[in-house]
């Protein structure tokens, strides 16, 4: 191999033992740090019991600045709007295209989903029901430091937008102080109420108990590190959380269609996340892998992320050969994948006989990366096989429902008798009581 070359595993499906092989490729363990828990716990009780003070001590020592008052860290609506008002053009219509598609997307999802909810009648009169509420308030956390994420403010407040949360507070860590203006632009057009320049922890508990400054809400969502994770665990009860997610992961299924280069390029795209990242070809074509090898090697070199790709991809990367199609969609449902590039002909046919992923991307030109920024949908997507039972950030993460139940005279005569009689098996009297004293 030259020194060139990437070290990507290399599976083969026909070969005993594969299935232990995969199973080892996809390990992670969270490794929930027992001196971060022990942190993010010391600094969450904390802020429970001095609220601003605490935040206001824990945001100047870890951020590096040197604020008086936690009311200095809120950022005016105006600044926000400033910030989108002096994007250069290119960038601004960019970022206000991919709002208009996020959010007309989460409306058609909101129609689609039953967020109107329900009512119908029994015979008798009886009455039963749902009935969807939106959140009052809700959190979005939004990383700062080693780099700024715009889409995910976009991903994280317009479902909630459409939803109908009447307030939707933003933190966002500035570490010495420096604020990105793209991501306070897409807070603008996202429609945000209020944004704090905290982060971490403190900024998760801030949320979660509220301070003489920031409100409490009742449910928080968006990425952070492994503090803010750990605080999400540790607040969940208290508030809602949308999901603890791994690192990101990406899975081609690949019919040796596609030019190598574009499956080579977006495999980079989420290895180039972290070190932990995870990008995973499967494929029947041997020769087709060996052609994917060659760009993954020839173009790696071009990637101002290169070192970053190159331990992900040696260290969590795999290049597999499938006996066929069919046990390529197969193994893709063991896998649960954040995102599932079908990179083939008649890519429906193959996403039918997929179960469990987090976003499926449906032909050569649908590359993860669209969906990342401006397709649509949302960018929220379980990580670590949890697309087994979970689903993407959407307009139903921010609703609630409530079930309505209004029993007839006549519905009561019947429902009664059934509970009754229930209610004695279970050893529960005044339960029966309760529905025998409107029977008749």
């Amino acid at each position: 191999m030259p020194d060139s070359a990437i070290s990507i595993r290399r599976l083969d499906s026909t070969e005993a033992g594969f299935r232990e092989q995969l199973a080892a490729v996809l390990a992670f363990e969270a490794s929930e740090d027992e001196a971060i828990d022990r942190a993010a716990a010391t600094i969450l009780a904390d802020v429970k019991s001095r609220g601003d003070a605490a935040v206001l001590e824990y945001t100047n020592r870890f951020d590096k600045l040197a604020a008086s008052s936690l009311s200095e860290l809120e950022l005016p609506q105006a600044e926000l709007r400033a910030a989108l008002e002096q994007l250069a053009p290119g960038r601004r219509s960019a970022l206000q295209s991919a709002a208009d598609r996020v959010r007309s997307y989460h409306q058609r999802q909101k129609t689609e989903c039953g967020s109107d909810g329900f009512l119908y009648t029994e015979a008798d009169g009886t009455v039963l029901g749902q009935k969807v509420t939106p959140l009052d308030r809700v959190g979005i956390y939004v990383p700062g430091g080693k780099a700024a994420y715009p889409s995910s403010v976009l991903m994280n407040a317009i479902p909630a937008r459409v939803a109908g949360v009447h307030e939707i507070v933003m933190v966002v860590p500035t570490p010495q102080g420096i604020k990105n203006p793209l991501v306070l632009a897409a807070a603008a057009i996202a429609g945000v109420d209020r944004v704090f320049t905290i982060g971490g922890a403190q900024a998760v508990g801030a949320l979660a108990y509220g301070t003489q400054t920031v409100p409490p809400v009742d449910k928080i969502v968006g990425p952070g590190n492994a503090y803010v994770a750990a605080a999400k665990r540790r607040v969940f009860g208290t508030v809602g959380i949308d999901m603890i997610a791994g690192p990101s992961e990406i899975l081609v299924i690949c019919d040796g269609t596609t030019d190598p280069d574009w499956v080579a390029m977006d495999l980079f795209s989420q290895a180039e996340h972290d070190e932990l990242a995870q990008s995973i070809l499967l494929c029947p074509d041997a020769a087709y892998i060996d052609r994917v090898q060659a760009s993954v090697d020839r173009l790696l070199p071009t990637m101002p992320r290169a070192g970053v790709i190159r331990t992900s991809l040696a260290d969590r990367g795999a290049l597999i050969l499938v006996r066929d199609m069919d046990e390529a969609c197969e193994i893709a449902n063991f896998i649960a994948p954040e995102h599932l590039e079908i990179s083939a002909m008649d890519a429906g046919k193959w996403a039918a006989k997929v179960r469990h992923a987090g976003a499926m991307f449906l032909g050569r030109f649908s590359s993860e990366a669209l969906g990342d920024y401006c397709a649509g949908p949302n960018h929220v997507l379980p990580t670590s096989r949890t697309a087994r039972f979970s689903s993407p950030l959407g307009v139903y993460d921010f609703q609630k429902r409530s079930s309505i139940i209004q029993v007839s005279e006549a519905g009561a005569q019947v429902l009664g008798r059934i509970a009754s009689e229930l209610a004695h098996g279970e050893g529960l009297q005044a339960h029966a009581r309760s529905a025998e004293l409107r029977l008749k």
